[in-house]
């Protein structure tokens, strides 16, 4: 199985880690609200496609930019990046905050994604299963907010509570909840009201246990996007590409599609 090599770019003035793996058609995915965890799941796609993981401003490994405070500051920096990298069609994987992104993009641009897939996304609330508020809840048992076996996590959890652990987890939440404020995980009728214009093949995959985005919201996107495939992964939680490598694997046939 291939490895990831870094590349480092600067976009528009801030400075982009962004992982790559295998050759092919690019496939660009958008990450959620944390980076701890990695990314090898998404190694499985290099097979097959050219994978691209940019790490978000303000997360990871990529430079701080607090003048990106809404969801559409985060997709005119991916605008940047694709034409950059002078790609004009991408394959689009967008996982939580990062299918808010994801589907914000598709939706503006849709000439520029040839296949669309959204994991869990953010942006469609639902009333009574809603985003629970993790600053309320203790850090022992917010893993089991994320995943649905915690153990598969676990060694990823190893360094948690050192100063370095800590100080990465406060420099990402700030960027998240800073674009909470900005309206990320808001059902907003200017974001809602355009999610027809997704109109190539799309992909919503969502874990039946999921404590986080609840697998309830699932039926508002599938309601708002003609066409779309929704699977139900079940005993997954919302790190569901981590815990079920079938879901991956799903992924993987949707986007070789031709």
């Amino acid at each position: 199985m291939a490895n990831f090599e870094k590349q480092s770019l600067k976009v528009n003035g801030v400075d982009v880690v962004m992982l790559t793996a295998g050759h092919g058609p690019p496939l660009l995915h958008l990450h959620g609200a944390g980076t701890w965890h990695g990314f090898d799941f998404a190694l499985r796609w290099a097979d097959t496609h050219r994978v691209m993981i940019p790490y978000h401003p303000g997360l990871g490994e990529s430079g701080d930019c607090p003048e990106m405070t809404c969801p559409h500051d985060y997709v005119m920096h991916y605008l940047e990046l694709i034409d950059q990298l002078k790609l004009d069609t991408v394959d689009l994987v967008g996982m939580s905050m990062g299918g808010r992104l994801a589907a914000t993009f598709a939706s503006e641009h849709p000439r520029r994604v040839r296949r669309l897939v959204l994991v869990a996304p953010a942006g469609l609330d639902v009333a009574g299963y809603s985003m629970p508020d993790f600053s309320q809840i203790p850090p022992q048992e917010v893993p089991s907010y994320l995943i649905h076996d915690v153990s598969v996590i676990a060694p990823y959890l190893a360094n948690a509570g050192t100063d370095q652990w800590n100080a990465a987890r406060t420099r990402e939440n700030a960027t998240f909840f800073r674009l909470l404020q900005g309206g990320l995980i808001e059902s907003t009728p200017e974001f809602s009201r355009w999610l027809h214009r997704l109109t190539m093949p799309t992909m919503l995959i969502w874990g039946e246990n999921d404590r986080t985005l609840p697998i309830q919201q699932a039926d508002r996107w599938v309601q708002a996007i003609p066409g779309i495939q929704f699977k139900r992964i079940p005993e997954a939680g919302h790190l569901v590409m981590d815990e079920k490598p079938e879901a991956v694997e799903l992924i993987g046939q949707f986007l070789s599609a031709r």
